[in-house]
Protein backbone atom coordinates (compact mmCIF):
# COMPACT_ATOMS: atom_id res chain seq x y z
CA UNK A 1 0.00 0.00 0.00
CA UNK A 2 1.08 3.56 -0.67
CA UNK A 3 1.93 5.72 2.30
CA UNK A 4 -0.23 8.84 2.75
CA UNK A 5 0.90 12.40 3.39
CA UNK A 6 -1.36 15.26 4.38
CA UNK A 7 -0.21 18.61 3.01
CA UNK A 8 -1.53 22.04 3.98
CA UNK A 9 -1.12 24.91 1.53
CA UNK A 10 -1.91 28.49 2.50
CA UNK A 11 -2.83 31.09 -0.09
CA UNK A 12 -4.01 28.14 -2.14
CA UNK A 13 -6.04 30.13 -4.67
CA UNK A 14 -3.19 32.55 -5.39
CA UNK A 15 -0.80 32.43 -8.31
CA UNK A 16 1.83 30.23 -6.68
CA UNK A 17 -0.76 28.06 -4.95
CA UNK A 18 -2.57 27.44 -8.23
CA UNK A 19 0.67 26.47 -9.98
CA UNK A 20 1.72 24.29 -7.05
CA UNK A 21 -1.33 22.22 -6.19
CA UNK A 22 -1.46 20.24 -9.40
CA UNK A 23 2.24 19.36 -9.11
CA UNK A 24 1.69 18.00 -5.60
CA UNK A 25 -1.41 16.05 -6.60
CA UNK A 26 0.34 14.51 -9.63
CA UNK A 27 3.10 13.02 -7.48
CA UNK A 28 5.88 15.40 -8.55
CA UNK A 29 6.70 16.30 -4.95
CA UNK A 30 6.49 13.02 -3.02
CA UNK A 31 6.73 10.46 -5.79
CA UNK A 32 4.40 7.92 -7.43
CA UNK A 33 3.98 5.74 -4.34
CA UNK A 34 2.64 8.37 -1.95
CA UNK A 35 -1.05 9.19 -1.65
CA UNK A 36 -1.84 12.85 -1.04
CA UNK A 37 -4.49 14.57 1.03
CA UNK A 38 -4.64 18.35 0.49
CA UNK A 39 -5.81 20.85 3.08
CA UNK A 40 -6.19 24.27 1.48
CA UNK A 41 -6.38 27.58 3.34
CA UNK A 42 -7.64 30.88 1.99
CA UNK A 43 -9.17 34.11 3.20
CA UNK A 44 -12.98 33.93 3.48
CA UNK A 45 -13.44 36.23 0.48
CA UNK A 46 -11.25 33.95 -1.67
CA UNK A 47 -13.11 30.72 -0.84
CA UNK A 48 -15.28 30.86 -4.01
CA UNK A 49 -12.15 31.04 -6.17
CA UNK A 50 -10.59 28.25 -4.12
CA UNK A 51 -13.65 26.10 -4.71
CA UNK A 52 -13.02 26.50 -8.44
CA UNK A 53 -9.47 25.23 -7.92
CA UNK A 54 -10.84 22.25 -6.00
CA UNK A 55 -13.17 21.46 -8.92
CA UNK A 56 -10.21 21.56 -11.31
CA UNK A 57 -8.27 19.19 -9.07
CA UNK A 58 -11.25 16.83 -9.14
CA UNK A 59 -11.44 17.12 -12.93
CA UNK A 60 -7.81 16.01 -13.27
CA UNK A 61 -8.68 12.65 -11.67
CA UNK A 62 -5.25 12.30 -10.10
CA UNK A 63 -4.96 8.69 -8.83
CA UNK A 64 -2.75 9.76 -5.90
CA UNK A 65 -5.08 12.50 -4.66
CA UNK A 66 -7.25 10.96 -1.95
CA UNK A 67 -8.95 14.03 -0.55
CA UNK A 68 -9.16 17.82 -0.70
CA UNK A 69 -10.45 20.17 1.98
CA UNK A 70 -10.89 23.93 1.52
CA UNK A 71 -11.24 26.19 4.56
CA UNK A 72 -10.57 29.65 5.95
CA UNK A 73 -10.03 28.36 9.50
CA UNK A 74 -6.38 27.92 10.51
CA UNK A 75 -6.82 25.04 12.95
CA UNK A 76 -8.91 23.12 10.41
CA UNK A 77 -6.33 23.68 7.67
CA UNK A 78 -3.43 22.46 9.81
CA UNK A 79 -5.18 19.56 11.53
CA UNK A 80 -2.85 16.51 11.55
CA UNK A 81 -0.78 17.72 8.59
CA UNK A 82 2.63 16.22 7.78
CA UNK A 83 3.75 19.23 5.73
CA UNK A 84 2.64 22.87 5.86
CA UNK A 85 3.54 24.99 2.83
CA UNK A 86 3.02 28.60 3.90
CA UNK A 87 2.65 30.29 0.54
CA UNK A 88 0.29 33.14 1.36
CA UNK A 89 1.56 36.48 2.68
CA UNK A 90 0.94 40.19 2.19
CA UNK A 91 3.21 41.48 -0.61
CA UNK A 92 5.12 44.72 -0.31
CA UNK A 93 3.28 47.55 -2.03
CA UNK A 94 4.45 50.88 -3.40
CA UNK A 95 5.35 53.26 -0.60
CA UNK A 96 5.34 50.54 2.06
CA UNK A 97 8.36 50.46 4.34
CA UNK A 98 9.96 47.09 5.03
CA UNK A 99 9.26 47.34 8.76
CA UNK A 100 5.58 47.91 7.98
CA UNK A 101 5.57 44.77 5.85
CA UNK A 102 7.24 42.83 8.65
CA UNK A 103 4.62 44.05 11.11
CA UNK A 104 1.70 43.05 8.88
CA UNK A 105 3.10 39.63 8.06
CA UNK A 106 4.25 39.20 11.65
CA UNK A 107 0.65 39.03 12.79
CA UNK A 108 -0.20 36.49 10.08
CA UNK A 109 2.72 34.17 10.82
CA UNK A 110 2.33 34.38 14.58
CA UNK A 111 -1.24 33.15 14.14
CA UNK A 112 -0.15 30.43 11.74
CA UNK A 113 2.67 29.33 14.06
CA UNK A 114 0.25 29.09 16.98
CA UNK A 115 -2.25 27.13 14.89
CA UNK A 116 0.48 24.71 13.77
CA UNK A 117 1.47 24.29 17.41
CA UNK A 118 -2.06 23.24 18.31
CA UNK A 119 -3.19 21.29 15.26
CA UNK A 120 -0.33 19.89 13.16
CA UNK A 121 1.50 16.64 13.80
CA UNK A 122 4.41 17.16 16.18
CA UNK A 123 6.87 16.10 13.47
CA UNK A 124 5.27 18.35 10.82
CA UNK A 125 7.65 20.06 8.40
CA UNK A 126 7.00 23.72 7.59
CA UNK A 127 8.25 25.44 4.43
CA UNK A 128 7.67 29.19 4.21
CA UNK A 129 7.37 30.69 0.74
CA UNK A 130 5.51 33.95 1.40
CA UNK A 131 7.94 36.86 1.56
CA UNK A 132 9.92 38.00 3.43
CA UNK A 133 10.17 34.23 3.79
CA UNK A 134 13.25 33.94 6.03
CA UNK A 135 11.81 36.26 8.66
CA UNK A 136 8.28 34.93 8.27
CA UNK A 137 9.70 31.47 8.99
CA UNK A 138 11.58 32.91 11.99
CA UNK A 139 8.29 34.33 13.32
CA UNK A 140 6.29 31.13 12.79
CA UNK A 141 9.07 29.06 14.37
CA UNK A 142 9.05 31.28 17.43
CA UNK A 143 5.28 30.99 17.83
CA UNK A 144 5.32 27.20 17.56
CA UNK A 145 6.85 25.43 20.55
CA UNK A 146 5.80 21.83 19.85
CA UNK A 147 7.32 21.38 16.40
CA UNK A 148 11.15 21.16 16.43
CA UNK A 149 12.97 24.23 15.11
CA UNK A 150 14.83 21.97 12.68
CA UNK A 151 11.51 21.34 10.90
CA UNK A 152 11.16 24.96 9.72
CA UNK A 153 12.47 26.02 6.32
CA UNK A 154 12.36 29.04 4.01
CA UNK A 155 12.75 28.71 0.26
CA UNK A 156 15.96 29.73 -1.51
CA UNK A 157 15.91 27.01 -4.17
CA UNK A 158 14.12 29.32 -6.61
CA UNK A 159 17.22 31.52 -6.42
CA UNK A 160 19.41 28.46 -6.87
CA UNK A 161 17.52 27.48 -10.01
CA UNK A 162 17.81 31.01 -11.38
CA UNK A 163 21.55 30.97 -10.76
CA UNK A 164 22.03 27.52 -12.29
CA UNK A 165 20.39 28.61 -15.53
CA UNK A 166 22.46 31.79 -15.77
CA UNK A 167 25.72 29.91 -15.20
CA UNK A 168 24.87 27.16 -17.67
CA UNK A 169 23.84 29.71 -20.28
CA UNK A 170 26.98 31.81 -19.83
CA UNK A 171 29.31 28.79 -19.84
CA UNK A 172 27.52 27.06 -22.73
CA UNK A 173 27.03 23.83 -20.79
CA UNK A 174 24.07 21.62 -19.96
CA UNK A 175 21.98 22.75 -17.00
CA UNK A 176 22.25 19.29 -15.45
CA UNK A 177 26.05 19.58 -15.25
CA UNK A 178 25.91 22.49 -12.76
CA UNK A 179 26.17 21.24 -9.18
CA UNK A 180 26.66 22.63 -5.68
CA UNK A 181 25.42 26.17 -5.98
CA UNK A 182 24.55 27.54 -2.55
CA UNK A 183 22.39 30.57 -1.85
CA UNK A 184 23.63 32.12 1.39
CA UNK A 185 21.46 34.28 3.61
CA UNK A 186 18.20 36.02 2.88
CA UNK A 187 15.79 35.48 0.00
CA UNK A 188 16.12 39.13 -0.96
CA UNK A 189 18.26 41.48 -2.99
CA UNK A 190 21.13 40.85 -0.54
CA UNK A 191 21.36 37.09 -1.09
CA UNK A 192 24.73 35.68 -2.09
CA UNK A 193 24.77 33.02 -4.84
CA UNK A 194 28.09 31.27 -4.17
CA UNK A 195 29.77 30.47 -7.48
CA UNK A 196 33.19 29.66 -5.99
CA UNK A 197 32.13 26.18 -4.85
CA UNK A 198 30.15 25.33 -8.00
CA UNK A 199 31.26 22.42 -10.12
CA UNK A 200 30.54 21.76 -13.78
CA UNK A 201 30.60 18.00 -13.94
CA UNK A 202 33.82 17.23 -12.05
CA UNK A 203 35.51 20.55 -12.80
CA UNK A 204 35.41 23.75 -10.73
CA UNK A 205 33.25 26.40 -12.38
CA UNK A 206 36.14 28.86 -12.58
CA UNK A 207 38.09 26.35 -14.69
CA UNK A 208 35.23 26.36 -17.20
CA UNK A 209 33.97 29.94 -16.96
CA UNK A 210 37.07 32.13 -16.68
CA UNK A 211 35.32 35.41 -16.00
CA UNK A 212 35.48 36.09 -12.28
CA UNK A 213 34.64 39.77 -12.76
CA UNK A 214 31.34 38.89 -14.48
CA UNK A 215 30.57 36.40 -11.72
CA UNK A 216 31.26 38.92 -8.97
CA UNK A 217 29.16 41.66 -10.56
CA UNK A 218 26.66 41.01 -13.33
CA UNK A 219 25.87 37.43 -12.30
CA UNK A 220 25.19 38.21 -8.64
CA UNK A 221 23.15 41.30 -9.47
CA UNK A 222 21.12 39.32 -12.01
CA UNK A 223 20.10 36.74 -9.39
CA UNK A 224 19.45 39.32 -6.69
CA UNK A 225 17.15 41.34 -8.97
CA UNK A 226 15.56 38.52 -10.99
CA UNK A 227 12.25 38.68 -9.12
CA UNK A 228 11.89 42.41 -9.78
CA UNK A 229 12.83 41.84 -13.43
CA UNK A 230 10.01 39.33 -13.82
CA UNK A 231 7.49 41.66 -12.19
CA UNK A 232 8.53 44.43 -14.58
CA UNK A 233 8.14 42.09 -17.57
CA UNK A 234 4.81 40.39 -16.79
CA UNK A 235 3.25 42.70 -14.23
CA UNK A 236 3.08 39.90 -11.68
CA UNK A 237 5.55 38.14 -9.41
CA UNK A 238 7.08 34.74 -10.12
CA UNK A 239 4.51 31.96 -9.83
CA UNK A 240 5.29 28.84 -11.85
CA UNK A 241 9.02 29.07 -11.13
CA UNK A 242 8.30 29.64 -7.44
CA UNK A 243 6.03 26.60 -7.40
CA UNK A 244 8.78 24.55 -9.02
CA UNK A 245 11.13 25.77 -6.31
CA UNK A 246 8.71 24.54 -3.64
CA UNK A 247 8.40 21.13 -5.29
CA UNK A 248 12.15 20.72 -5.60
CA UNK A 249 12.83 21.92 -2.06
CA UNK A 250 10.51 19.37 -0.48
CA UNK A 251 11.64 16.63 -2.84
CA UNK A 252 15.29 17.22 -1.98
CA UNK A 253 14.57 17.31 1.74
CA UNK A 254 12.78 13.95 1.66
CA UNK A 255 15.27 12.29 -0.73
CA UNK A 256 18.88 11.40 0.16
CA UNK A 257 21.28 13.91 -1.38
CA UNK A 258 23.75 12.29 -3.80
CA UNK A 259 27.26 11.88 -2.41
CA UNK A 260 29.37 15.00 -2.80
CA UNK A 261 26.43 17.27 -3.61
CA UNK A 262 24.29 19.83 -1.78
CA UNK A 263 21.36 22.17 -2.38
CA UNK A 264 19.98 25.44 -1.05
CA UNK A 265 17.37 26.07 1.62
CA UNK A 266 17.12 28.44 4.57
CA UNK A 267 17.15 26.61 7.91
CA UNK A 268 17.44 27.45 11.58
CA UNK A 269 21.14 28.20 12.02
CA UNK A 270 23.07 25.91 14.34
CA UNK A 271 25.98 28.36 14.46
CA UNK A 272 27.74 27.03 11.37
CA UNK A 273 29.97 29.51 9.53
CA UNK A 274 29.57 31.94 12.46
CA UNK A 275 25.92 32.62 11.65
CA UNK A 276 24.05 33.34 14.93
CA UNK A 277 22.06 30.35 16.16
CA UNK A 278 18.31 30.50 15.65
CA UNK A 279 18.38 32.80 12.63
CA UNK A 280 16.65 31.46 9.49
CA UNK A 281 19.56 31.59 7.07
CA UNK A 282 20.24 30.15 3.63
CA UNK A 283 22.94 27.46 3.73
CA UNK A 284 24.30 24.63 1.58
CA UNK A 285 22.37 21.61 2.85
CA UNK A 286 22.53 17.82 2.60
CA UNK A 287 19.72 15.45 3.55
CA UNK A 288 19.56 11.74 4.31
CA UNK A 289 15.84 11.80 3.46
CA UNK A 290 14.80 12.35 7.07
CA UNK A 291 17.25 14.79 8.62
CA UNK A 292 19.30 17.60 7.14
CA UNK A 293 22.72 18.99 7.92
CA UNK A 294 24.69 22.08 6.94
CA UNK A 295 27.59 21.16 4.67
CA UNK A 296 30.79 21.98 6.53
CA UNK A 297 34.24 23.01 5.38
CA UNK A 298 33.39 24.94 2.23
CA UNK A 299 36.00 27.45 1.15
CA UNK A 300 34.78 31.01 1.59
CA UNK A 301 36.90 33.71 -0.01
CA UNK A 302 37.17 37.21 1.44
CA UNK A 303 34.74 38.32 -1.28
CA UNK A 304 32.25 35.61 -0.29
CA UNK A 305 32.50 36.47 3.40
CA UNK A 306 31.83 40.12 2.67
CA UNK A 307 28.70 39.25 0.70
CA UNK A 308 27.50 36.85 3.41
CA UNK A 309 28.06 39.62 5.95
CA UNK A 310 25.75 41.96 4.03
CA UNK A 311 22.87 39.50 3.90
CA UNK A 312 23.45 38.51 7.53
CA UNK A 313 23.18 42.15 8.62
CA UNK A 314 19.89 42.51 6.77
CA UNK A 315 18.44 39.48 8.54
CA UNK A 316 19.66 40.72 11.90
CA UNK A 317 17.94 44.06 11.23
CA UNK A 318 14.72 42.24 10.33
CA UNK A 319 15.04 40.19 13.51
CA UNK A 320 15.34 43.40 15.55
CA UNK A 321 12.21 44.81 13.92
CA UNK A 322 10.32 41.59 14.64
CA UNK A 323 11.42 41.60 18.25
CA UNK A 324 10.20 45.21 18.61
CA UNK A 325 6.87 44.20 17.12
CA UNK A 326 6.56 41.16 19.39
CA UNK A 327 7.40 43.25 22.45
CA UNK A 328 4.59 45.68 21.60
CA UNK A 329 1.91 42.99 21.13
Amino acid sequence: MNKKIKVAVTGAAGQIGYALLFRIASGAMFGPKTDIELSLLELPEALPALQGVVMELEDCAFPLLKGVKATSVLNEAFADVDWALLVGSVPRKAGMERKELLSINGKIFIEQGKALDVSAKKDCKVLVVGNPCNTNAFIAKGACQRIPKENFFAMTLLDQNRAVFQLAHKAGVDIGSIRNLAIWGNHSSTQYPDFYNVRVGRRPLLDVLRDEKWLQTIFIEKIQKRGAEIIAARGKSSAASAAEGVVQTVKRLVTPTPRGEFFSVAVCSDGSYDIPSGLMFGFPIRSNGKKWEVVQGLRLTAFARSKIGITLNELLEEKQEVEKFLAST
